[in-house]
């Protein structure tokens, strides 16, 4: 070996040993650390640059229902069935043809960005006219497209359904939704997404909230983990990576490490409100200011009857209906109430302290922040 060949092998050597002591260095500062009650890792509230799945979708045929599929009046599945019987060699009349047993279906997929071809994902298989039920059917071969217009995987297979549709003469049975079915590995992948992770310069962060603290505060991290300013805010909720040197070319281990980082969310104090199912839920920074509070309901019922008077036998009268209205009013009488939040545990307790019902609550929680008491966001959902 000469001097050349030493002195490339002694750089291979440093290089693998700088990235190995990069990699423990990152990994004990993520283990060693203390965790949080309240973090969360940075994978769970953070997407990264090329890490993402691609929506598929075809149109195909079910086959193999026990008479619970398409009726005569879906022209597009008649039209599909003999469009496909004369690709296998069959020439028959679309008016001939009782779609009872077969069904048009919408099949989707998630393609994820390093699936290859040859390898297998899950396929979602949806009715796309009037069958009943999806149980027992095979989906023939379909062909998923993407955004493109290219074939990207093609689905077949038999369906798993979640429940069942039981019809009779005078009475029907369900349970779930029949008309949706799942093919788990229903699908081989034809061709890739071309896109290779390794080949990338820096990294993009997208986090899930739009949040200036939790920004930085992942900003840091990530800059105190590897050890410089690799990493930089672009905007709320968007963060650069520069990459570093060593782990050019060769980004999983980097990734592995990083996703893992202990991260405290923060956000605006919030509080969201579903009038329709009368729900509640009140964000951990909600703050109330002293105030006194009094809620009581009122209640008015009103009733309708009729009063109906005959008239004695033999007599010239009439009959007579005289209206009868019951009106109650009830109220209740309830008495100021002292409250301050300056945790959400102080703050809960205040609003039991009141004995509302959740609904009353909506209209309790409505008059706080008109009154300027209540320190957060309401947002009716």
């Amino acid at each position: 070996m000469n001097t050349s060949q030493n002195n490339r092998a002694l750089q291979s050597a440093g290089q693998t040993i700088v990235m190995i002591a990069a990699i423990l260095a990152i990994v004990a500062g993520t283990i060693l650390k203390p965790v949080d009650a309240s973090a969360a890792r940075l994978k769970d509230i953070a997407s990264f640059s090329g890490v993402r799945t691609n929506e598929l979708v075809g149109y195909g045929l079910v086959v193999g229902l026990a008479g619970t599929g398409d009726g005569t009046s879906s022209t597009f599945t008649l039209r599909s069935m003999a469009n496909m019987l004369e690709k296998m060699g069959v020439e028959t009349d679309p008016t001939d043809l009782k779609p009872k047993n077969v069904a048009a279906v919408m099949v989707t997929a998630k393609l994820p960005v390093s699936a290859k071809p040859g390898s297998q994902i899950d396929v979602t298989v949806a009715s796309l006219s009037d069958a009943t039920s999806l149980l027992g059917g095979v989906l023939l071969v379909t062909p998923l497209k993407g955004l493109d217009g290219r074939v990207y995987a093609v689905g077949q297979g038999s369906l798993t359904i979640g429940g069942f549709t039981i019809t009779g003469e005078a009475a029907s049975a369900q349970k779930n939704i029949a008309t949706v079915g799942r093919i788990p590995n229903g699908a081989i992948v034809e061709r890739g997404v071309p896109f290779k992770f390794n080949n990338q310069d820096m990294m993009t962060l997208n986090l899930n909230m739009r949040d200036f603290g939790t920004t930085m505060q992942v900003v840091d991290k990530i800059n105190a983990t590897l050890g410089g300013s690799f990493a930089s805010a672009k905007d709320v909720s968007t963060i650069e990576l520069q990459l570093p040197d060593q782990f050019r070319g060769n980004m999983v281990p980097l990734m592995a490490s990083l996703e893992n980082l202990n991260i405290s969310p923060d956000g605006k104090a919030k509080v969201i409100v579903d009038e329709k199912t009368g729900t509640v839920v009140l964000g951990q920074e909600v703050r109330l200011s002293k105030v006194a509070v009094a809620h009581g309901n009122l209640q008015i019922v009103i009733s309708e009857s009729e009063d109906v008077s005959q008239p004695g036998p033999f007599s010239d009268g009439t009959t007579v209906v005289s209206p009868i209205t019951d009106l109650t009013v009830q109220e209740q009488n309830k008495q100021l109430m002292l409250m301050e939040g300056a945790t959400l545990q102080e703050l809960v307790d205040g609003l039991n302290s009141i004995g509302a019902a959740p609904r009353d609550l909506i209209s309790i929680i409505r008059a706080l922040k008109v009154a300027g008491s209540l320190h957060a966001e309401v947002e009716v959902i």
